[in-house]
């Protein structure tokens, strides 16, 4: 039954969620569109042909074979259900949620998921609901563990959503189709997403490069760098752009996205910080031979979040998804650990229970 499920997921991974020339065309504009300005001093991503690469002239991923043999022999989607856990969870106060129109909060839904309020603007980073993260709309591919701790019917309105990158885990199909019914927010997205978007119906889309921002509701949204990846299938790698995020406001956030760990955290900091929240992921980086390019470990992710000079750490893409090799309940512990080898104060470096909700 797991060999079959493995195949399927395979044909899916080449023949699923490809649109030939929705990452080549320009994307169209409107006069609607908000004004797009270049605010920091960043680099833009180098490209390779119609691919975009990382910044670090070392930068190597490990070969795609490399990658699937770790994901078929060491992925905890195909181990016994005793290495996973749903985490506890918090039950989150909706209507506080939705009466809040001034506080700095944060509530963390689940795996890359964050419900941010700033400045009386709701907004999401990286929304997924899905039960399972894959092709085919999640039909097949890596199953959740721990439920997302609030319906998306339940959230307030929500004002715009940002996206870090195209992997299904990030851009889930079926969540970013039912908020834009739910809420039709304004979608920020990286370089080649917006027409990804625009062939699902969803048209409320600005695009952006590193170092380009947009206005919108009294805060300024900044298209940062990051070291990873993009690809929904086999023929799609690179095409579009993958990024981080700062969104800068009476406070100042921070949303890493999928990241390896380079010099671009500080450089990000020197430019657009000091942070006073920044949400850096802490999972999945085993095997660090495959991972490290594109996964930060735990103890990288507390270096990041010093070389953007945050004020506060959320540790986030952990605890939800079947996707890596390490204890599911791993990554927690070595910020811990870490915490007390830097001596740095645990009040402010934050693991939260999902639909917990931190004022920052």
């Amino acid at each position: 039954m797991l060999r079959r499920a493995f195949l399927v997921f395979l044909v899916g991974v080449v023949v699923c969620s490809y649109s030939g020339g929705d990452s080549a065309r320009a994307a169209e504009t409107s006069p609607g569109d908000p004004v797009i300005k270049k605010v920091a001093a960043l680099a833009v991503p180098p490209r390779k042909g119609a691919a975009f690469k990382n910044l670090d002239p070392a930068y190597k991923r490990a070969s795609y074979f490399a990658r699937l043999h770790s994901f078929i022999v060491g992925g905890t989607w195909l181990v016994p259900e005793r290495r996973v856990s749903a985490l506890p969870a918090a039950v989150p106060d909706l209507q506080a949620l939705r009466d809040n129109h001034h506080e700095a909060t944060v509530t963390w839904i689940g795996h890359s998921t964050l419900l941010v309020q700033l400045d009386g603007v709701n907004f999401l980073t990286d929304p997924t609901w899905a039960g399972r993260s894959g092709p085919f709309s999640g039909l097949v591919g890596v199953r959740r563990y721990t439920p997302a701790p609030m319906r998306m019917e339940d959230l307030p309105p929500i004002d715009f959503v940002l996206i870090s990158h195209d992997h299904y885990d990030h851009l889930d199909e079926p969540t970013v189709k039912r908020l834009a019914q739910l809420y039709n927010p304004r979608f920020v997205v990286p370089l080649g997403i917006k027409a990804w978007l625009a062939d699902r119906g969803i048209t409320n889309a600005v695009e952006l490069d590193w170092g380009q921002s947009i206005a919108f509701k009294g805060l300024t949204i900044v298209c940062t760098p990051a070291q990873h990846g993009s690809g929904r299938t086999l023929v799609d790698q690179g095409r579009r752009l993958w990024s981080s995020w700062a969104v800068l406001g009476s406070q100042r956030f921070y949303f890493a996205g999928d990241t390896g760990y380079y010099k671009h955290f500080k450089e990000i900091g020197d430019e657009l910080g000091p942070f006073d929240l920044a949400a850096l992921p802490i999972g999945s980086y085993t095997p660090r031979e495959t991972a490290h390019p594109v996964h930060i470990s735990p103890e990288e992710a507390l270096q990041a979040s010093t070389d953007l000079r945050a004020a506060r750490f959320i540790g986030i893409h952990w605890g939800t998804f079947m996707l890596a090799r390490e204890p599911y309940d791993e990554p927690p512990a070595r910020i811990t650990a870490e915490v007390a080898r830097r001596k740095l104060d645990p009040e402010v470096v934050w693991i939260p229970k999902p639909g917990e909700t931190l004022p920052w």
